[in-house]
């Protein structure tokens, strides 16, 4: 066992949450109080959840609506950091977009099993990794148009349509949500050994074992973050994803 759950972990816990706080109001930076809630929600979530787990594996219902809970909250947490408005729930295509098909081809060929205690962690991985591109994706895609707008207009006066030229001004910013993916794979081994590695070298697998769940981790979410992030790119150029609509898209 990494960590003993005790008291000493409680107070350590504790005192680098307040850290990072005292930090960030000191210096001034914004999301010093989301971080004490963050921290707060985090420990008791993953306490709720490590009850929870243990007892929706034993019911395939269970653990269907389980992976549905995660992915509305995950849906619901990506869209409302893209948007304000009422479109945030399209958010919900580009993590289905993206998780679904690698589950379900995961699932196809036997390399998951059909087990919440196996299921349940690698989904979780990958809405994850699809809810910080779309977050990335989104949020970079409609800053640069709003700050952008006057090529935009000349782009619509020149006779683009809406769709073209919002992907004119978009799409060179937007595969930047995919740099956090790529860096964590071009330095994997080198600068970090991420969780999935430690998890399964806890777990008694061997390094050979550790090192290959971990590969297939990092190229899965390769995979679903550069589906998020294309989907994500195409509601925004077609005005389905946004702020406020200053130039209607075509059909509204």
């Amino acid at each position: 066992m990494l960590l003993p759950v005790n008291v000493t972990l409680a107070v350590v816990l504790a005192v680098l949450l307040a850290a990072a706080v005292t930090v960030a109001a000191l210096c001034r930076l914004d999301h010093a109080r989301g971080i004490a809630v963050a921290g707060l929600r985090a420990a008791a979530q993953l306490a709720a959840v490590s009850f929870l787990i243990g007892w929706v594996i034993r019911a395939v219902p269970l653990l269907v609506c389980f992976l549905l809970l995660m992915f509305l909250v995950a849906v619901r947490t990506a869209g409302r950091r893209i948007t304000p408005n009422r479109t945030w729930w399209w958010a919900a295509a580009p993590i289905a977009a993206g998780v679904l098909p690698v589950v379900a081809a995961l699932l196809l060929t036997g390399l998951v099993p059909p087990r919440g205690v196996t299921l349940i962690p690698v989904a979780g991985i990958l809405m994850g990794g699809a809810l910080t591109a779309t977050v990335l994706g989104g949020r970079r895609a409609l800053d640069e148009l709003e700050s952008r707008h006057g090529e935009l207009e000349a782009g619509l006066a020149l006779g683009l349509p809406d769709r073209e030229a919002r992907l004119e001004v978009a799409r060179p910013v937007v595969s930047e949500a995919l740099l956090p993916g790529l860096d964590q794979t071009r330095t994997v081994g080198l600068v970090t050994l991420p969780g999935a590695f430690v998890g399964m070298l806890l777990g008694g697998a061997s390094p050979v074992q550790a090192g290959a769940v971990q590969l297939f981790v990092l190229v899965a979410l390769l995979a679903v973050q550069a589906v998020a992030v294309a989907v994500v790119l195409e509601l925004v150029a077609c005005g389905r994803l946004h702020r406020v609509p200053l130039i209607p898209a075509e059909g509204e």
